[in-house]
């Protein structure tokens, strides 16, 4: 199957989506899909990886991010050969996704990662809450409703959903974990030392 992962913002920009872009990438061509990532960014950067398509945008300070409302000629006809894409960004890809899938009767899937309530707050802090909720309340039921599937990582994000008003059924998928980050270190020869026993401090 070929997967298109339509995502904001990607490497060298770290964040916990891409951390899991990356990850389910990575495990989904492990069993035989070929996954693509189409984001905004400098295309002149040497990805470590292979099929990651950017188009060009205006870089937003120094936040990582790129302003752009629309993907190349190229991304754009690479996107339209896509079995599914799974966006997870619900303002720039989620725009791009229904105006370049949709008419191709594109499957799309939506995952919520981010409580956009609190982005406000920290990033538009002269924005009142009651109108940044406001704006919230109205965009996320409609995109919401426009993709085929929404994914959430959590119950508590489903229930900021709800708040939301979003109505749409919506699928808890836990975010997967590398589990090769974390194996275990040699252990200490305690029996060396005289210790039989654990001991914690």
């Amino acid at each position: 199957m070929r997967i298109g992962m339509m995502v904001d913002s990607y490497k060298p920009y770290i964040s916990g989506i891409t951390n899991y872009v990356e990850v389910n990438k990575k495990h989904l061509e492990k069993i035989g899909h070929e996954v693509f990532v189409f984001t905004f960014g400098d295309i002149d950067y040497k990805d470590d990886e292979k099929n990651v398509v950017r188009s060009p945008g205006v870089p937003l300070a120094d936040s990582g991010f790129y302003l752009s409302l629309r993907y190349s000629r190229d991304a754009r006809k690479l996107l339209e050969k896509m079995d599914v894409v799974h966006v997870h960004h619900p303002f720039l890809s989620g725009r791009l996704a229904l105006r370049y899938c949709r008419p191709k009767q594109i499957p799309i899937v939506f995952t919520n990662h981010t409580r956009y309530d609190l982005y406000a707050q920290a990033y538009l802090p002269l924005m009142p809450d009651l109108v940044s909720i406001g704006l919230l309340q109205t965009y996320m039921p409609s995109f919401c409703k426009a993709m085929d599937l929404v994914i959430t990582p959590s119950a508590g994000m489903e229930e900021v959903l709800r708040e939301l008003n979003v109505e749409e059924p919506i699928e808890i998928v836990p975010n997967g974990v590398d589990l090769k980050n974390f194996k275990s270190a040699k252990s200490l020869a305690r029996k060396k030392f005289g210790y039989k026993k654990m001991i914690f401090c």
